[in-house]
C-alpha cells in the first residue's frame, strides 16, 4: 500500500510539471448487512479510496489516466488483480484519443465504455460490468468496469460508425462469492467466501478476443442505432466436463431507437443471443440462446421531481430442450423473464440534495432489489451519501432473490478535489 502511494504522489507531481489537469478525489465508505449470512461476514464494505484522474489535451493527442488507490478491510480478496479488481490498485482508464483524419478518431487503451438506452438493464452494452460493487454501496460509476481495448470511430455524412476490438476477452467482475454470497447450481446451496469457484479463465491475446460495432444516426431528433457483438458471455455460465465454469461463445445483434414523446423521453432496445455452443438449446451445462427486449419512458413530473419505467423481457430459445435436457433437482428458469423498474428523483435544498429510488421487480421470479439513496452536497468540495440494497425473494435460485442475505445499509463522505 506504501508503495503503491509513494507512486501515486510521485506521478501526481510530475503531472503537474509536465502540464496535466488534475483531479480526483477521497471516498471512505461503509456498509452492514442487516441480518446474518450463513456463508459471509457481518461487514460488506469498509473502504477508504483515493482517486486521480489526470488528462492532457495537445495538437496530436487527447491523454487520459484514471486510478484509485483502495484500502478495505471488508474485502475478501487483497491479493492485485486488475482485471478482477482486486488489491489497493483499480487501474480506472490509461488512453491516448488521436484524430488522424477529420472522419476518425482512434481511442487506444483502457478505458471505461458504454452504449445502448437501458438504465442499469442491458441488452447490447457487452462491456464488463462490476456487480459485486453494484451490490455493496460503491458509487453507481463502479458498476462499469474497465476494458482494454481499441476504439475507432468513424463519421462518414450518412453514419456514426463505431468498432470496438478487445484482444483480450474482458469478462464482468462477476459475484463468485469473496464478499457476496449467491446460488450456485452445481452445490445446490448458496455459495460463499469458503466455496472455491472453479473458472477457465479466457486470456488468450488475439485469439479469445472481442469484437463490438455500433451504427448510429439522428434523424429529427430521433436516435437510431444497429449493434453487433461477437465474443463470450460476459459471466462463466457454462460448466465444462470437469464442472469447471467458463464462459461460452456467444454472438449479439441488436437495435435501438430513442426519442421524445408525451413530454418525455422513450427508448426502445432489443437483442438477439446467439448461444454458440448450444444453438438447439440440449445441452444444459450451456445457456440457450434468447431474445432480450427493453422498453422504457422518462420525464419530469414537475419541477424537480422526475420518474422513469422501464419493462425488460428475456425469452428463452427452444425452452422445451432446455427442459427435457436439464439434470435432475436442478432448478429450472422460466421460459420468459419479466423485469420492471421504476427510478423516482426528487431534488431539494436547491438542488443540494437528492433523494432517489431504483427498483427492480420481476413478477416472473417473484424476487425484486431495491436501491435507496440520499446525496446531499455539503459544500462545493463534500458531499454526504447513505444508502440501501434491499433484496427479496420467494426461492434462493432466482437472480434477485439468491442474494437476500446480501441486504445490507452504507454510508459515505466524498472529499472532490
Amino acid at each position: 500500500m506504501k508503495r503503491w502511494g509513494l507512486a501515486l504522489v510521485l506521478l501526481l507531481w510530475a503531472s503537474a510539471a509536465w502540464g496535466w489537469q488534475v483531479h480526483g478525489f477521497i471516498d471512505g465508505r461503509s456498509g452492514m448487512r442487516l441480518q446474518d449470512d450463513a456463508v459471509e461476514r457481518r461487514a460488506i464494505l469498509n473502504e477508504l479510496r483515493l482517486q486521480l484522474d489526470l488528462n492532457h489535451m495537445s495538437d496530436l493527442a487527447i491523454w487520459q489516466f484514471r486510478a484509485d488507490l483502495v484500502g478495505d478491510e471488508a474485502a475478501g480478496e487483497t491479493d492485485q488483480d486488475l482485471e478482477r479488481g482486486h488489491g489497493v490498485l483499480d487501474l480506472r482508464e490509461a488512453n491516448v484519443l488521436l484524430t488522424p483524419f477529420y472522419f476518425l478518431d482512434v481511442k487506444l487503451g483502457r478505458q471505461i465504455l458504454t452504449w445502448g438506452t437501458g438504465d442499469l438493464l442491458f441488452i447490447n452494452d457487452l462491456f464488463p460490468k462490476d456487480w459485486q460493487s453494484f451490490f455493496i454501496g460503491r458509487d453507481v460509476e463502479y458498476l462499469k468496469a474497465p476494458s482494454d481495448a481499441a476504439m475507432f470511430s468513424f463519421y462518414p455524412s450518412w453514419a456514426n460508425i463505431d468498432v470496438i476490438y478487445v484482444p483480450r476477452f474482458d469478462a464482468d467482475r462477476y459475484i463468485s462469492g469473496e464478499r457476496i454470497s449467491y446460488w450456485n447450481p452445481m452445490l445446490g446451496r448458496r455459495a460463499g467466501s469458503g466455496d472455491d469457484m472453479a473458472v477457465d479463465q479466457r486470456t488468450e491475446w488475439l485469439r479469445e478476443d472481442e469484437w463490438h460495432l455500433r451504427i448510429s444516426r439522428n434523424v429529427e431528433g430521433v436516435e437510431w442505432a444497429a449493434y453487433a457483438y461477437d465474443g463470450y458471455w460476459k459471466s462463466p455460465q457454462g460448466v465444462d466436463v470437469v464442472y469447471r465454469s467458463y464462459f461460452p461463445k456467444l454472438r449479439v445483434f441488436g437495435a435501438s431507437v430513442r426519442g421524445s414523446i408525451a413530454g418525455g423521453v422513450v427508448n426502445l432496445e432489443t437483442g438477439y443471443y446467439d448461444s454458440r455452443e448450444d444453438r438447439r438449446g440440449d445441452d444444459a451445462m450451456v445457456p440457450n440462446s434468447e431474445m432480450r427486449v427493453l422498453v422504457g419512458y422518462e420525464r419530469e413530473i414537475v419541477r424537480n421531481f422526475s420518474a422513469a419505467l422501464q419493462y425488460y423481457l428475456e425469452y428463452m430459445q427452444d425452452y422445451s430442450a432446455y427442459r427435457r435436457t436439464l439434470p435432475e433437482g436442478m432448478a429450472a428458469r422460466d421460459e420468459d423473464r419479466h423485469v420492471l423498474t421504476l427510478r423516482l428523483t426528487r431534488q431539494l435544498l436547491n438542488q443540494n440534495l437528492e433523494l432517489s429510488l431504483f427498483s427492480y421487480w420481476s413478477p416472473s421470479d417473484r424476487d425484486s432489489y431495491l436501491r435507496p439513496h440520499v446525496k446531499y452536497k455539503a459544500s462545493d468540495a463534500v458531499s454526504l451519501y447513505l444508502g440501501a440494497n434491499l433484496f427479496f425473494g420467494d426461492v434462493p435460485h432466482t437472480f434477485f432473490g439468491q442474494f437476500e442475505d446480501n441486504t445490507n445499509v452504507y454510508a459515505g463522505v466524498r472529499y472532490s478535489f
